[in-house]
């Protein structure tokens, strides 16, 4: 019965951050950045996320509560910044800026927006261990069942970000810049979601 649970909670988990998705994304936000620096990226976002995962799934529901958001509203907010990150995607404008930044130190750090959050700590993933940690009558169990499948989920994030060298690679400078424009695009279909989906949970849809 328990391996079932967590079976549960891993595919819901993995399905909602999707790691094998995210890697494109990755690649598109560090194209630019050192084997260093990409490493430290991959770190700190997943680091981020777990940290912001963990904290709502000990505490989401007295959170949202406790400051008057709910989870409409979050899946709103969170589309809108996803939003603006495509747009930088689909015209070039992150290229433009970086252009104008001589300095490694002076280049824009995307751990934190949009990697760690909304990306893989998103209003999906949120909800989804907040629906999880307090699921079933045994909130002890089934806390620990979600913390253990978010853990194999993160590790399965990490080490795809680490492999994203050679996926570039073998998808050349021209390859990235055509995938980047595809998921620019994809990924403002993904943020007008998000934003619809929290306009039909507030019943204005």
């Amino acid at each position: 019965m328990t391996f079932d649970l967590f079976v549960t909670a891993f595919v819901t988990i993995f399905l909602v951050i999707d790691p094998i998705g995210l890697l494109p994304f990755y690649i598109a936000l560090t194209s630019e950045h050192t084997k260093t620096e990409r490493r430290g990226i991959a770190l700190r976002s997943t680091g981020i996320s777990l940290f912001v995962l963990l904290l709502f799934a000990f505490a989401g529901d007295q959170i949202l509560q406790g400051i008057g958001i709910g989870m409409p509203a979050f899946r709103i907010a969170g589309g809108v910044l996803l939003f603006m990150t495509a747009v930088d995607m689909l015209f070039e404008k992150r290229a433009e800026r970086r252009g104008n930044q001589t300095e490694a130190s002076d280049r824009p750090d995307p751990s934190v927006f949009p990697l760690a959050t909304p990306l893989i700590a998103g209003p999906g993933s949120i909800a989804a261990v907040i629906l999880l940690a307090g699921g079933g009558t045994d909130r002890v169990q089934a806390l620990s069942i979600t913390l253990g499948a978010l853990f194999l989920v993160l590790a399965l994030v990490l080490a795809l970000f680490f492999l994203a060298g050679p996926v570039e690679r073998l998808l050349g400078k021209v390859g990235i810049n055509v995938v980047t424009r595809l998921l620019g695009m994809l990924l403002a279909a993904l943020a007008v979601q998000f934003v619809v989906d929290g306009m039909h949970g507030l019943g204005v849809i």
